[in-house]
């Protein structure tokens, strides 16, 4: 293996990678690259097996010919499935590189842009599929790949399904397509940015050997691995950390649009979420089995725009939007007893036309049932006739379940059924069977 190429990609550069794999891939390929056994200093870490280095082959879940399209010339780079493209976003994931791919565990941004480009240009593709597991790896040329996807938004639409990760600059490709589907058991997330230095100081001084670095520059040989790492440099190098994942949490939120704003993508504080948990925070749109996600993306009508431009669908459970505008007629204008006190909300909603009224108060029904779901009950009919916001009221929601628990148990723990109807859609099936 080419050990000084390795070492060059990940230590003293900024990664987007989750810091469990960084620190298998250090047990695994640490000693080979340094000479001898190494030790860790940073945050805690949950142990990681070191066999997780190495990522097997695999196809698309979405096209066998992937690796048949690859090896020919004529045909196009990546899978076709009715006109939809599919672009693997697999294993770890480096600037450059071509064709870096499927079997040596590595896939390129060079890569991806010029599938994506191709699917573009091609008339017969109307659709891009990105399928993605991927734990994350390089800043370098991951912020430009996510503007190319979110521009490709424009001409062709773009679904994300993650099976089963899309972690770090693997999320940050993920979150600039129209929609994210997980599985039940996928995860998002860790919008952070790691480095790591190796001091071989100590092993140096064991084997008796000096370095002597002779520099112009008193910044030049900074983070060398053969002096430990001075409280100046390492200061610097996290305020650089910073400033990259204020980057990753603005880039999130220009590709999420008004499912996740720079706010709340940096209050995650790089977590994990899985599942629902995942659509809940607003770092996915539905959590489904990937395959008949994707099956009914390819079925979508030709010359149409397969997704949906209503926002996340904040719960698994489908329920008719038909039946929502009865609701909100009988529970968003109360009758008021004396002469109302106008409130900021009430100037606002009454600037709001009708559809999007009613488009606000079923998106209200659903963050209540998703609520349900995690054991944190509000009821609907009250939110929508005092005029808060979905958006304030998933906040609500967090803050509860951060005061009930440790936020932990919103990350990694699957929410609780609930089979509790909402308000609304219960005022709404009652006024429609009362009108036939």
């Amino acid at each position: 293996m080419h050990h000084i190429q390795i070492a060059q990609r990940v230590f003293n550069t900024p990664l987007m990678v989750d810091p469990a794999k960084a620190l298998a891939f250090l047990a695994g390929l640490g000693p080979r690259i340094t000479g001898r056994e190494i030790s860790f200093e940073g945050p805690d870490l949950p142990p990681a097996d070191p066999a997780d280095v190495t990522l097997p082959a695999r196809a698309s879940l979405f096209g066998d010919d992937l690796a048949r399209h690859g090896a020919s010339t004529s045909g196009p780079p990546y899978a076709v499935v009715e006109g939809i493209a599919v672009i693997a976003i697999t294993g770890t994931l480096v600037h450059r590189g071509a064709w870096i791919g499927q079997s040596s565990g590595l896939t390129s941004y060079e890569g991806i842009a010029a599938q994506l480009q191709a699917a573009l240009e091609d008339p017969a593709i109307r659709g891009i599929a990105l399928d993605i597991d991927s734990f994350g790896g390089e800043v370098a040329g991951a912020f430009d790949l996510a503007d190319r996807i979110r521009a490709a938004r424009q001409v062709k639409p773009v679904q994300a399904f993650v099976a089963d990760h899309a972690l770090s600059a693997g999320y940050a490709l993920a979150s600039q397509a129209d929609r994210i589907i997980l599985s039940r058991t996928g995860a998002v997330g860790s919008i952070g940015v790691v480095a790591m230095h190796s001091d071989m100081s100590g092993a140096l001084d064991q084997k008796g050997i000096a370095v002597t670095l002779i520099h112009a520059g008193a910044r030049k040989v900074d983070a060398n691995p053969y002096q430990p790492l001075p409280e100046a440099v390492r200061a610097r190098i996290a305020g650089e950390l910073e400033d990259l994942r204020q980057l990753f949490a603005k880039t999130v939120a220009e590709g999420r649009g008004n499912r996740l704003d720079t706010a709340s993508a940096l209050s995650t504080e790089a977590a994990v979420f899985r599942g629902e948990a995942a659509v809940f925070a607003g770092l996915a749109d539905e959590v489904a089995d990937p395959v008949t996600a994707f099956r009914a993306f390819v079925a979508a009508p030709h010359g149409t725009h397969p997704t949906s431009k209503k926002g996340p669908m904040m719960t698994t459970v489908h329920e008719d939007p038909a039946n929502v505008p009865a609701a909100v007629a009988a529970n968003a204008t109360p009758e008021p007893a004396s002469p109302p006190t106008i409130t900021p909300l009430q100037t606002e909603a009454a600037a709001m036309s009708p559809e999007a009224i009613r488009a606000e108060a079923a998106e209200v029904a659903q963050v209540c049932a998703q609520a349900a779901r995690l054991g944190v009950q509000f009821d609907a009919a009250d939110a929508v006739a005092r005029g808060l916001k979905p958006e304030a009221l998933r906040a609500k929601v967090l803050a509860e379940l951060a005061t009930r628990s440790d936020a932990a148990g919103i990350v990694a723990a699957a929410p609780a059924t609930s089979a509790k109807e909402s308000p609304i859609i219960a005022a709404a099936r009652k006024s429609a069977a009362a009108s036939r």
